[in-house]
């Protein structure tokens, strides 16, 4: 992320999380009022002299290599891959807008190692479009200071922005969580179960995304395991690969039910997604649409300012956890020379955020 604007320090008046979350939409019509963020310094004005192509195209020719070597390449920096993050300080489970803002989050600390798993090749979820299929998404205030910090433009009604395309966003933080050398994605892995020691989820057990959807069809193909000290569950809304890690929890005994979430209402959902994150378990931490899934809170459709900030609150609850500065517990300062970008976006100026 780029820096964030805003400083978390004391101050006479205390304004809760939730008071700043407040949303003013009712459904009334709101007429256009198309704001870029003030934030986005870039210039897409670009002469031709730099546009061209420093090559010529007729004669383009590229370096020759062994394909040996292509395969060499890949195989040797994934299996280092695996065997860095086989033993993580968090792993994410889940890659969709709730998931990525929380690995976007932690990564700020380069002490933090996080392995990020899809089951998905394509990471996102459902941030890819809006509702129905549409192009447009939409984010309640206050959550668009998390645009601000990503540099996402957008255009500002009065109580919500409208991001032009939800790509914009997905592949906006994807590519700059993704540059971090602290930070690996598993894409195209499933999280068959959880490692559980004494009482405390201790890791995830593994497997191909193939493979997992292939158990019925092929004889046993054993998973693989990676050890974490906190798990991030972001799993999403119940369906075919939804819900998983709270609906395992139930299974092996862990909470004793996992109602389901109800209907529509987007004013309580939101709140309720946010105030709700936490760590449900030792070890385990709950975040985004599977928040719903385990307090029966209603479904929000298609708005997407309450996974951002789940995810963040989840991600500071997992600094807390690791024992590392973090937003909760208001010991950002101590960190705040060497990493001024981890205090939150979506608090006030001078205002501590109260969650």
């Amino acid at each position: 992320m780029a820096a964030m604007a805003t400083t978390l320090t004391s101050s006479p008046k205390t304004t809760t999380f939730f008071e700043i979350n407040k949303s003013f939409f009712h459904g009334s019509p709101v007429f256009s009022r198309v704001q870029p963020i003030k934030s986005s310094s870039q210039n897409f004005s670009i002469s031709m002299s730099a546009a061209t192509p420093q090559y010529n195209f007729d004669a383009f020719k590229f370096q020759p290599i062994q394909e040996s070597i292509v395969s060499r390449e890949m195989t040797r920096r994934y299996m280092m891959d695996m065997i860095t993050y086989a033993d993580t300080d968090v792993v994410v489970v889940g890659a969709g807008s709730a998931g990525l803002s929380c690995a976007y989050e932690l990564s700020k600390n380069p002490n933090i190692r996080v392995a990020i798993i899809e089951q998905s090749v394509s990471p996102g979820g459902g941030a890819w479009l809006g509702g129905q299929l549409f192009s447009a998404m939409v984010v309640r205030k206050p959550a668009h200071k998390f645009l601000d910090e990503l540099e996402v433009e957008y255009d500002e009604q009065d109580s919500y922005v409208v991001i032009k395309h939800a790509a914009l966003f997905t592949s906006t933080i994807m590519s700059r969580l993704l540059a971090r050398p602290n930070v690996k994605l598993f894409n195209a892995v499933a999280v068959e179960d959880l490692i559980v020691k004494g009482g405390r989820v201790a890791g995830v057990v593994t497997n191909w995304a193939l493979v997992s959807m292939n158990h019925d069809t092929q004889s046993c193909m054993d998973p693989n395991v990676m050890e974490a000290k906190v798990v991030v569950s972001s799993c999403g809304h119940d369906g075919p690969f939804g819900a998983t890690g709270v609906k395992r929890l139930k299974s092996i005994g862990m909470i004793d039910s996992v109602p389901g979430m109800k209907a529509l209402d987007m004013n309580t959902a939101e709140d309720a997604i946010v105030r709700l994150t936490r760590e449900i378990v030792p070890g385990m931490i709950v975040t985004g649409m599977e928040v719903a899934e385990i307090d029966g809170a209603p479904r929000m459709g298609p708005t997407f300012g309450a996974m951002m900030i789940s995810g963040q609150k989840a991600a500071h609850l997992a600094l807390r956890a690791l024992g590392q500065p973090n937003a909760l517990d208001e010991t950002l300062s101590e960190m705040k020379t060497a990493q001024p970008e981890l205090i939150l976006a979506s608090a006030e100026n001078g205002e501590i955020v109260d969650v």
